[in-house]
């Protein structure tokens, strides 16, 4: 037989005799075939039956259809090769296309060959000039043929990859998306051949949205959307829900900024002016209330003392003070600006839960042990002692203890009376609401602050030793003083604050996710606000422009609270508005109401933060029980260092080991490679991860099968090549390096790369990918690469430049699934052997 004939009649043979195998037929046809067989071949063979109807043969076999020509594999004196296919017409091309919603390409010869008993439908007639296809797996639809279908489509779109406007025997292949006038749009990367418009543009201008630069301001400020949807009927929610909160958190802003920050009390009024309007025209979370927090106001008061510390700054000075507070709450809305403009959003997810957890309830004792001094009158003995303000926590609990004997009576029972009646109501509160909920009206702590100063101004108390607020006005003189906070006068206090003032940017921005994500934005809302999309970037550069304008008139940094945001909603608050009537209200108590604050006990404030700090305190139990009962150790760990760090030494040690901490979980899990080996299970063509289950598996012989489930990145490329070499010796990542080789080398002649997770790719992974395949390939390893990105691809792309294409061997060994990448390896290994024959010897052409 010549070496063009077609060995047909060796496929009616196979059918006449079907008792022999395909394997065995195989064999016969070349004398150098393997002596024993893998059975791979009678693994894959498809119903033998040439009479099974056309959609099951379509199910089984994820190649097109095309038309055959008598021979579908040619052996000659060069070896095992496939033969030469021609397309189908363009006007079959395109009724196959319409019948099964596909492409039509030039399917892998690997397998659908006589060789290895595949079939083909029948070859068009006539001369065929379209050459040697290479075999590599068909090309799908591009990924947004999907959202391309949801699309008006018929002003002659098409979807990514297909065959269009064919003349002759040759068709055109176009990706991307093709719009009326002819020009390929690039869906999805905004470019075309001949436009420049982006996707957004496209899609508005093809339905007919016009006015897009309204559309754009609508969305980074939402002020203009929400405002031309306000009704009357918000309005009485909003005003309450804002007297309610003014009721509660303006004396507990006059308690952070004196108690906790160690700044004038008008400085905390000022959180309440001028961030929550800003937030009110900037935010997209309609409900959520913005103001000064217990965490952050503690973190400004550390910057202050540390100020104190080091003799810059005299411990009365209360203007330097002002001033250190505003370049914290400047910086830290800076941090968070820039953040948000760089699209940062995802910042909220850098500090591990058992981090947040245990630093929250550290600050929770800490504020709880500071408010014991001046709650049990204590403050002048602090004082003669020294060095008692500015110890660590655990300092101050054996201070109280050793100075008990000196406590004043009186301050001691109005703080912890006050405390006392406002956690009752606080309870209260929470058991009635669900049946009552007009009960979250009650102003308790409005009530116990008004009480306590008519009752200090009646009797007299202050002359009796009890320690009030007195004069509330600003240091400088001016209700509303502004001071740039980014002065080069201020560059030590920038260096000293950088640090703390990420990290109060960073917790803020956290709570502030939590509150905007249990609120949500406008959408959904049938009885409230519209068209606004809750946007992390959008609240990041809010909540920046808003501390930076606080900065400026040194106001306390201002985030968004949970508990706050709650009140504003269970009170009837459902729109901005309420934001902004807080700020009124704040600005007519600032210019109106502050005498009437001269008699408000400190105690009274002192106790207020306690209750704060009991509530900071009262979620760990719950965290740690959790992690307990999972057995999260490191998590625990993590817990106990960052408590015993903040409580023992200071805030700043523990903010370092639980930032450094954090980060080191973070960086170790993002660099370390989840590469798996996979076997296929059995009687199916589906491959699973075989460490999972390795028993319930089969593993191919001479094949190592790696599952690459993720980008590849700088980060997780550097053991890349370690990893692989334990699945060579060990055919698993999880044993020890120390152990011996237990996988022979004969099982690593073909790898196969499952790159289906693979949807990026940057410079430094296709360089480490490319020296690991250059590796194989010197060592005689046939390399595959299976379900790779479509060839217009950015990661395809770096194959091809980067030379991996090349080094494995051309486009034919990137195919479509594991399944043809096994076939092809075996289709390989047969010509290697065909070719390898003695120069004497015939190939026998007996069939």
């Amino acid at each position: 037989m010549s070496s063009n004939q077609s060995p047909s009649g060796s496929r009616s043979s196979s059918h006449a005799s079907p008792s022999r195998s395909p394997s065995i037929q195989s064999q016969a046809s070349v004398q150098h075939a393997p002596l024993a067989p893998s059975g791979l071949r009678n693994a894959h063979r498809p119903p033998s039956s040439l009479s099974s109807s056309p959609d099951r043969h379509r199910k089984n076999s994820p190649e097109p259809d095309f038309k055959r020509r008598p021979s579908p594999l040619q052996i000659d004196e060069q070896g095992v090769h496939p033969a030469k296919f021609e397309r189908a017409s363009p006007v079959e091309a395109r009724a196959d296309e319409s019948i099964e919603g596909r492409i039509n390409e030039p399917p892998s010869p690997t397998a659908r060959t006589h060789l290895l008993d595949q079939h083909f439908s029948d070859a068009h007639s006539g001369p065929c000039d379209h050459g040697t296809f290479s075999p590599r797996a068909a090309t799908h639809r591009s990924g947004m043929s999907d959202v391309s279908e949801d699309l008006d489509l018929s002003a002659g779109a098409t979807y990514a990859g297909r065959l269009v406007g064919s003349t002759g025997g040759h068709s055109q292949l176009t990706h991307g998306t093709t719009g009326e006038d002819g020009r390929g749009s690039g869906f999805g990367s905004g470019q075309g051949n001949g436009s420049k418009l982006s996707t957004t543009q496209r899609l508005a201008k093809r339905h007919g949205v016009s006015h897009t630069k309204t559309m754009y301001i609508h969305y980074y400020i939402p002020f203009f959307a929400w405002v031309k949807q306000y009704k009357w009927s918000y309005l009485k929610g909003d005003l309450v829900a804002a007297l309610t909160m003014a009721s509660f958190y303006l004396p507990m802003s006059l308690s952070y900024a004196s108690n906790l920050g160690h700044i004038p009390p008008i400085n905390g009024l000022y959180s309440f002016v001028f961030n929550p309007f800003i937030y009110a025209l900037l935010g997209s979370c309609p409900q959520m209330i913005v103001g000064p927090e217990a965490a952050g106001s503690l973190l400004v008061g550390s910057v202050v003392r540390s100020s104190v510390d080091s003799g810059g700054t005299g411990d009365e000075d209360d203007v330097i003070h002002a001033q250190i507070a505003g370049v914290v709450t400047g910086m830290a809305g800076a941090l968070i600006f820039v953040a948000g403009l760089t699209r940062l959003g995802f910042l909220d997810s850098v500090l591990s839960r058992p981090f947040l957890r245990g630093f929250i309830s550290a600050i929770g004792f800490v504020i709880f042990a500071d408010q014991l001094i001046p709650e049990m009158g204590l403050v002048a003995q602090a004082k003669k002692v020294g060095g008692v303000s500015h110890g660590s926590s655990v300092e101050k609990i054996g201070f109280l203890f050793a100075n008990a004997g000196y406590a004043h009576g009186l301050t001691c029972a109005v703080a912890f009376t006050s405390f006392a009646i406002i956690m009752i109501f606080r309870e209260l509160k929470k058991k009635l609401q669900p049946r009552y909920p007009g009960v979250a009206y009650v102003p308790d702590r409005f009530a116990v602050v008004v009480l306590s100063a008519v009752l200090t101004w009646k009797f007299g108390w202050d002359k009796q030793g009890l320690s009030i607020l007195g004069d509330v006005k600003s240091s400088t003189g001016s209700p509303f003083s502004f001071h740039w906070p980014f002065q080069t006068s201020h560059m030590r206090h920038v260096r000293d604050a950088l640090g703390t003032s990420f990290l109060i940017g960073l917790l803020g921005f956290f709570e502030s996710s939590v509150a905007a994500k249990s609120l949500g934005g406008g959408e959904g809302k049938g009885d409230g606000l519209q068209g606004i999309a809750l946007s992390p970037n959008r609240e990041l550069v809010a909540l920046g422009v808003a501390n930076i304008v606080g900065g400026c008139f040194m106001a306390l940094p201002a985030f968004g609270g949970y508990g706050r945001s709650k009140v504003n909603a269970s009170t009837g608050g459902r729109t901005p508005m309420s934001n902004i009537f807080l700020s009124l209200i704040t600005v007519i108590c600032v210019v109106a109401l502050l005498p009437y604050f001269y008699y408000l006990p400190k105690s009274v404030l002192s106790s207020m933060i306690s209750v704060v700090a009991w509530s900071l305190i009262e979620e760990a139990p719950g965290d740690i029980m959790f992690f307990w009962r999972i057995r999260g150790w490191s998590e625990l760990i993590l817990m106990f260092l960052i408590f015993a760090a903040t409580i023992f030494y200071s805030l700043t040690v523990g903010i370092a080991i639980g930032v450094g901490l954090s980060l080191i979980r973070v960086v170790r899990h993002s660099t370390r490679p989840r590469i798996q080996i996979l076997g296929r299970v059995p009687g199916t063509d589906r491959f699973d991860n075989a460490e999972m289950n390795p028993g319930a598996l089969e593993f191919i012989e001479g094949c190592l099968i790696v599952k690459i489930p993720e980008p590849l990145t700088f980060a997780n490329t550097g053991e890349l090549k370690s990893r692989l070499r334990r699945l060579e010796l060990y055919g698993t990542t999880s044993a020890h390096p120390a152990l011996p080789r237990v996988r022979s080398p004969e099982h690593n002649k073909n790898v196969i790369f499952d790159v289906h997770g693979v949807t990026g790719l940057d410079g430094s992974g296709a360089q480490v990918l490319t020296e690991i395949v250059g590796s194989y390939r010197d060592r005689g390893v046939r390399v595959f690469f299976c379900r790779v990105p479509s060839e217009s691809s950015q990661v395809f792309r770096l194959f091809e430049s980067s030379g991996i294409v090349d080094k494995c061997g051309g486009p034919r060994h990137f195919v479509h699934s594991v399944d043809e990448a096994l076939r092809m390896s075996e289709l390989e290994s047969l010509s290697e052997q065909f070719q390898d024959r003695p120069d004497n010897e015939e190939p026998d052409r007996s069939r």
